[in-house]
């Protein structure tokens, strides 16, 4: 008498009232994607879409009840050329968003679709973190932390602003 199990065999049962396990297909091209999906396909956190929907005016997903936010295929080709400019080329955000604003929406996607190459950002645009070191301190960054690095300082920045307009103290109550 063997004891063997065939586990090829086996599929685990879902209990009772459970949907039977399905596989999900994958969805068409001109399929909306959710801020989940959007992040995957990008490999950035969807925070990052998020931030970046604050810094570029051009992305403007679909949002429906609950604020849930759903990305047009050409939205997501606008993320992708944003992300091949900070990430891959060096841009800073101002850099990106002036690049927008000169070549326009549809080149951005082109980039993002892999269709042109962009050309690499004058000094203005590209990141200079380099700067605020004495020379030989620290060890250099690549392109893609300095652009990490950069998104946090933006951040940082903005909070501190938020911040500050919070503690504006109230204007004194006339006396009457």
């Amino acid at each position: 008498m063997s004891l063997a199990i065939r586990t090829d065999a086996v599929t685990p049962d879902p209990g009772p009232g459970a949907a039977p396990a399905r596989d999900v297909p994958e969805k068409s091209a001109g399929a909306f994607r959710t801020i989940k999906e959007a992040a995957d396909e990008l490999d950035v956190p969807q925070h990052v879409l998020r931030f970046w929907e604050t810094r570029f005016s051009q992305i403007r997903p679909v949002k429906r009840a609950g604020g849930r936010r759903y990305y047009r295929p050409e939205d997501v080709d606008l993320l992708k050329g944003i992300r091949r400019l900070l990430h891959g080329q060096g841009y800073t955000i101002k850099g990106a968003q002036r690049v927008l604003r000169e070549r326009g929406l549809r080149f951005v996607q082109s980039v993002g679709r892999g269709e042109v190459e962009v050309a690499a950002p004058c000094a203005q645009d590209a990141e200079s973190v380099t700067e605020a070191r004495p020379e030989g301190d620290a060890p250099s960054l690549s392109a893609e932390s300095r652009v990490v690095l950069e998104d946090a300082l933006d951040d940082l920045r903005a909070c501190a602003a938020a911040i500050a307009r919070l503690r504006v103290p109230p204007e004194p109550a006339a006396e009457g």
